[in-house]
């Protein structure tokens, strides 16, 4: 596959995890590009056998679409792993990156990263990375902002990678594995009080903790 097409198949699979219906427009806004061009690159997908695309109707990916694009995720996974866990990049510093040497057309090289790595499960923004083959195991988080008050749960995963969202979760100083209790939940803009491993406390805007992963 071009480098496009790859990029195409990755943009639905993330999509396809945080909507029910994904239609060409949301596809376009998403990677930013006009609607024709999209149209015309859902249809090639779609005769590949990667993609199920009717007129006016929703996108979903074959499961042959959904293992190509496991395998993409998987490159772009285990990369970030690699730079934070052997170059000493912080978690907030790798996606951009990631994101030009996923494309390398070389499984022997991403296997030979997944094996100095000692075979990890999860990447560095607790996301958990494909196998070989594009499979994706299942995981069941709550976001924090669905939470219930005077619970404790721990900080397993982000939803969003960019960087200026990490840089706002290294504001409040927060990491993965972290205990956090929710204190309070503001009815005005919906923001949270939680307690960090029962010592400070933070005030997360509803932006902040809706992109907050959690499990109990």
């Amino acid at each position: 596959m071009t480098l496009t097409e790859e990029n195409y198949l990755k943009a639905i699979f993330h999509l396809s995890t945080e909507k029910q219906d994904v239609s060409v427009l949301d596809l376009a806004n998403s990677l930013e590009i006009k609607m024709p061009t999209v149209n015309s690159m859902v249809k090639k997908l779609a005769a590949k056998g990667l993609l199920i695309y009717e007129k006016y109707r929703p996108l979903s990916l074959t499961e042959s679409g959904r293992l190509e694009a496991g395998v993409i995720i998987r490159k772009h996974r285990l990369v970030e792993m690699f730079l934070v866990e052997k170059m000493g990049f912080q978690w907030d510093e790798v996606h951009e990156i990631a994101e030009q040497i996923e494309h390398i057309d070389s499984s022997v090289f991403f296997d030979r990263i997944n094996e100095l790595l000692n075979h990890p499960k999860f990447d560095p923004h607790g996301s958990p990375i494909p196998d070989p083959e594009g499979r994706i195991a299942s995981t069941e988080y709550l976001k924090l902002n669905d939470g219930q008050i005077g619970k404790e749960y721990i900080f397993t995963s982000v939803a969003i990678s960019q960087s200026s969202f990490l840089k706002q979760i290294n504001k409040h100083g927060l990491r993965l594995g972290d205990k956090l209790k929710i204190i309070e939940i503001l009815s005005f803009d919906k923001s949270i009080v939680v307690s960090i491993n029962g010592q400070s406390t933070e005030n997360l805007s509803g932006m902040v903790a809706g992109n907050i992963l959690v499990s109990e």
